[in-house]
């Protein structure tokens, strides 16, 4: 039996994976959107300096525009999803994606600070449309285990995004000035929302969307944290996003601590990577969803965060600490899309607003654990490390308290 997408928010049980000549369509025109939030931050990071130039403006400022981005992404998503569960899917994810176009266009004509960090923070809260509805599309469409495979390759293709941003924003940089990195990324958003209009239909039928204004908005989604285990698998996720804050200030902490130079690091990282890259991919291919209850590996997952925070606590020289730290990223497939999955499959009337708790929490809570550790590394060198392990225990603790695996016989997935 072929897989077929679902036309109403009735729960149904979980078909076979949809042929890949109808998913990777939907992957592309789903997952275009849902990258520019992360490509825009990324792909302005190594210009920043030369704002700070060009503007004559502290760097502090300048880091500004910054914030006031991921500001507006946080922000936004909790106002599109409910928006979108009102007025379906499409029209709010055109309007959002002509308003980032537009705030692109205005960036890269900015004449001084003030008006650029206003019109970052605008640009944040249109890039949240296409993260936030991109979720509640695959809700609309799949239940279960369909839904969690599709996530899984949006989750794939948003985290390759950053690598790549990052050295294409230095290229562009010796070939244009900071404002032409905000044309680009104008013609990026152009080129999406031309794919959008034209091959993403509206997937909330009218007679499923939802009324009542900012009132019944703040009912649904006090129903939703009232419900133990969407709270549960909500929280777990987004311990593990901000266990990667962590994560990033590992370089500073490893070079206190150890007095490893950047190139010694980068060595370390790439035989840990050559090490274990075969073991990884055969993990990965081991504990498929379908073939594994979601739980179990959810359970797996975090167990591998709890070995490799226990690792980065102990003084066992550079490589276990590298190879500690890429373990924390492999369960990266296990834990994120199958925690989004599991919220999404416990809001089957309410996936926009879901989506928006999903993505405004795990947003805030890496922003809360940056500065953070940014000002406790400074004192206490091994910050980083308690922290991966504190954060691996919180997340495990969330997941066993509120979801009680061991009560459910069924994977979750498929109910």
């Amino acid at each position: 039996m072929s897989e077929t997408p679902r036309t109403s928010t009735t729960v149904t049980k979980d078909a076979p994976r949809p042929p890949a000549t109808r998913r990777l369509p939907l992957v592309l025109v789903l997952g275009s959107p849902t990258a520019l939030g992360p490509l825009t931050i990324d792909l302005c990071l190594p210009a920043l300096p030369q704002i700070s130039a060009d503007l004559h403006i502290s760097q502090a400022v300048t880091r500004l525009t910054l914030t006031a981005f991921m500001l507006g992404i946080a922000l936004g998503q909790l106002i599109i999803g409910p928006v979108s569960d009102t007025l379906g899917r499409r029209r709010p994810v055109l309007h959002g994606l002509t308003v980032y176009e537009a705030a692109g266009a205005v960036c890269s004509f900015a004449p001084d600070a003030q008006v650029l960090i206003g019109i970052r923070l605008i640009q944040g809260l249109a890039g949240a449309t296409g993260i936030v509805i991109a979720r509640a599309v695959v809700r609309d469409l799949y239940d279960g285990l369909a839904g969690a495979r599709l996530l899984s390759s949006l989750t794939l293709a948003s985290g390759t995004v950053p690598i790549l941003a990052l050295a294409l924003g230095a290229q562009l940089l010796r070939l244009t000035s900071w404002r032409g990195v905000f044309v680009t990324l104008t013609l990026l958003g152009v080129a999406t929302l031309s794919a959008t209009a034209a091959l993403l239909p509206d997937t909330l039928p009218t007679v499923h969307r939802r009324h009542g204004g900012l009132t019944t908005t703040l009912r649904t989604m006090r129903d939703l944290i009232r419900d133990r285990r969407f709270t549960g698998y909500l929280l777990t996720g987004s311990l593990f996003a901000a266990l990667f804050v962590c994560i990033a200030g590992s370089s500073f902490t490893l070079q206190r601590v150890y007095g490893a130079s950047p190139a010694d690091l980068h060595r370390a990282l790439r035989r840990q990577l050559d090490r274990h890259g075969r073991h990884r991919s055969a993990a990965q291919r081991q504990l498929p969803l379908g073939r594994f209850p979601s739980h179990r590996v959810l359970a797996t997952g975090l167990a591998v965060l709890g070995a490799a925070g226990t690792v980065t606590t102990a003084h066992m020289g550079l490589p276990w600490i590298a190879g500690a730290l890429f373990l924390t990223a492999c369960p990266v497939g296990m834990i994120l899309p199958t925690t989004t999955a599991l919220c999404l499959q416990r809001s089957p009337h309410a996936g926009g607003n879901a989506s928006a708790l999903l993505g405004t929490t795990r947003f805030l809570m890496g922003a809360l654990a940056r500065p953070w550790l940014v000002s406790v590394a400074r004192a206490h060198p091994l910050t980083m490390a308690t922290s991966v392990l504190g954060l691996a225990l919180a997340a495990s603790g969330c997941f066993l308290a509120l979801c009680r695996p061991w009560r459910s016989t069924a994977d979750p997935l498929q109910l």
